[in-house]
């Protein structure tokens, strides 16, 4: 059988017919036609590096004493290049690079793991209660609403008291008290999914509830679960630095940019403004990027702004 040349019509239409894209790849596009999202993921980027690897690139360890710069000589320790006091030095006369590396290291590891570790038990309570739904779904709903009411605050500080100032009971704290939110947020979108014909068939075949809602349910709640994490980091850290302000989050040797920012503000007057100004400029930075690259994936992940 010869083979014929395509037609002037069959290509022009080949060429007309428009490509398929998934969800993912068109909502990636939206996010960096996004600029504000875009340069605040690059700077959060910048931050990560500088967290994880500024201690390499200092000349001095975060725990290193200059004992001539201690004291009433604290105006010594001033930003220089060539001293290798790259932010300058603390009270104490350690390096304030180091410190600050190590500080924004630990805020952004407690609001990124705090968060997880919100979204992961608020996920699932949520996507339980909204299944099952009936008794069962008032129950769960009104422990939230229950434990919605205590002061957030109050509990955490309670917490550290009584079991002790240590970083795991900051992450344990700070992710167990906040997933509460998530919950409702998960639980309100399974209500609109479970009736859906995917979940209906799943039921038909005889899947089991449990793997229904973790092959069904959690998967489809992927796109307002990460951009609820992606705005809880923030709030995440703000916690922790609010924790750490008052002495009782991150202790000695370790700090972090709450801690930082508190040992900072009670130098002012002392004409060391790099004190607090570098932990403080880190310290926003990253909140407003984190709130601009949440506000880019919700826009991106919209179906009704697309």
């Amino acid at each position: 059988m010869a083979l014929t040349e395509p037609t002037v019509e069959e290509i022009v239409h080949r060429d007309a017919t428009p490509k398929g894209r998934s969800l993912w790849s068109d909502a990636r596009r939206r996010f960096f036609r996004n600029r504000a999202a875009t340069l605040s993921l690059v700077a959060l980027i910048l931050i990560a590096i500088f967290a994880f690897f500024g201690e390499f690139i200092s000349r001095y360890d975060r725990e290193t004493v200059d004992f001539t710069l201690i004291g009433v000589n604290a105006t010594k320790g001033v930003p220089s290049f060539e001293t290798g006091h790259f932010f300058g030095t603390d009270q104490e006369g350690r390096d304030l690079f180091a410190r600050t590396a190590q500080g924004t290291r630990l805020s952004l590891l407690i609001g990124i793991v705090g968060s997880l570790v919100a979204v992961v038990v608020g996920t699932l309570y949520g996507a339980i209660s909204g299944y099952i739904g009936g008794r069962t779904d008032s129950v769960m709903m009104r422990i939230v609403d229950i434990l919605m009411s205590i002061p957030f605050m109050f509990v955490l500080i309670l917490m550290l008291v009584m079991f002790g100032r240590s970083l795991l009971m900051l992450f344990i704290g700070i992710g167990l008290i906040s997933w509460l939110s998530m919950a409702r947020i998960a639980r309100g979108q399974t209500l609109s999914i479970k009736n859906k014909e995917f979940v209906e068939a799943a039921i038909a075949t005889g899947v089991r509830p449990l793997r229904i809602i973790l092959r069904h349910i959690v998967p489809n709640l992927a796109g307002v679960v990460i951009v609820y994490a992606t705005l809880l980091i923030p709030e995440m850290i703000i916690y922790e630095s609010f924790i750490s302000f008052l002495g009782l989050g991150v202790q000695e040797p370790n700090t972090s940019l709450g801690a930082l920012i508190s040992r900072g503000a009670g130098q002012i007057g002392r004409d060391v403004p790099w004190q607090l100004g570098f932990p403080l400029f880190f310290f926003v930075v990253m909140l407003f990027a984190f709130y601009f690259v949440g506000d880019g994936l919700r826009d991106a992940i919209d179906p009704k702004d697309r």
